[in-house]
């Protein structure tokens, strides 16, 4: 198992993945960003197609949605192009591999998990012409969750928990994580337009997954769940057969938000949305694989101070460099046990993925 496939940077990551096309043979688009890098680099959500414009199936494998999660999705990418065995497997006249490198380029390079518009990607996908989704529950702890001063204060942290014990660990989690309109400066921000990433998003979809008629799509991500366990969480419309045809495809341990089986709290404007809406003539399979890094309460916290970080630019570079590696080490767990976890259970999904659209339909 070849861990180099782990990037340090964006740009490594980006490079590697381009060589890694390259030396295949296979075209890549790239949609460039707007903004530069962190250092001065070109960033871009660069896409991989492979395999026929005509292909009735299509299996959809996509990094760096929330930015600094790009570390662990570039990887999943780079491992799958590395194998001949799933070169050779995947090439199929009724099948085209779409790979999606960054998603979000910006995050990725800058070390957040939001967009340059600090808006939280897989909270985007709305619909912008209805008012605004309110989340009272997030507008009665924002001041809490972003205080003036950082490192946040005792009292800070009690009132915190006093809200959780009232409320509950679950409602908490839904107020701060499902999606907020009203604090444009605040955490998860869904925003009140689409995004550059929203955008560029859409326009891949609409020229390379309308003329298939099922899509198999792994979204790869970190931060929630026990640290190494890659949680299968389904995407989709979510009616009893869509659920069925999951678990048939990735195994029984497939969660949801819609039960409250997940580790995810039921979000609002996810990226499954966006795929249903353009390519409504496809039968739509998503997955977001969930890779855990730390407890939830120390990811939480590296998003508090990241993002108040963002509120107070003239921080004093240490503690700037101090935030930075804090929500690095939140969102990427440098470690081989880690690394070795995340490419053997991605190489399962993506070869159960594969199998899954080389049959008609799998629902029971």
């Amino acid at each position: 198992m070849n861990l180099s496939v782990f990037s340090d940077s964006y740009a490594q990551a980006r490079q590697q993945f381009l060589d890694a096309c390259g030396q295949r043979g296979y075209p890549v688009q790239s949609h460039l960003h707007p903004l530069p890098g962190r250092d001065g680099e070109a960033l871009a959500l660069d896409v991989c197609r492979v395999g026929p414009a005509t292909a009735r199936n299509l299996l959809v494998v996509s990094s760096g949605c929330h930015g600094i999660e790009g570390f662990c999705g570039s990887a999943v990418q780079l491992d799958l192009l590395a194998s001949d065995d799933w070169a050779a497997s995947s090439a199929r006249p009724d099948l085209a591999v779409l790979y999606l490198h960054a998603l979000n380029p910006y995050g990725f390079s800058w070390l957040r998990r939001v967009t340059h518009e600090n808006v939280d990607l897989n909270r985007n996908f709305l619909d912008f012409s209805q008012p605004p989704i309110a989340n009272p529950g997030y507008a009665a702890i924002a001041d809490l969750l972003l205080p003036e001063q950082w490192p946040p204060s005792r009292w800070n942290l009690l009132q915190l928990l006093w809200f959780a014990a009232r409320k509950g660990r679950k409602t908490l989690q839904s107020a701060i994580s499902s999606g907020q309109q009203s604090h444009p400066d605040g955490l998860f921000f869904s925003g009140t337009e689409p995004t550059w990433s929203n955008r560029q998003l859409r326009q891949v979809l609409r020229e390379h997954a309308r003329q298939c008629q099922r899509i198999g799509w792994i979204d790869v991500h970190t931060g929630l769940g026990s640290q190494g366990v890659g949680e299968r969480i389904y995407k989709g419309a979510g009616s009893a057969e869509d659920l069925a045809r999951a678990k048939a495809w990735w195994g029984p341990q497939v969660t949801n938000s819609f039960d409250g089986s997940s580790t995810s709290a039921h979000l609002r404007g996810t990226l499954d949305l966006a795929v249903m809406e353009e390519c409504p003539q496809a039968q739509y399979n998503g997955l977001t694989l969930e890779y855990g890094t730390l407890p939830g309460p120390e990811v939480l916290q590296a998003l508090r101070a990241e993002q108040w970080l963002q509120r107070h630019p003239r921080t004093g570079a240490q503690q700037h460099a101090q935030i930075k590696q804090q929500i690095r080490r939140a969102f990427y767990v440098q470690t081989e046990p880690w690394q070795r976890q995340v490419l053997q259970q991605s190489r399962e999904v993506c070869w159960q993925t594969l199998k899954g659209l080389s049959h008609a339909d799998l629902t029971p």
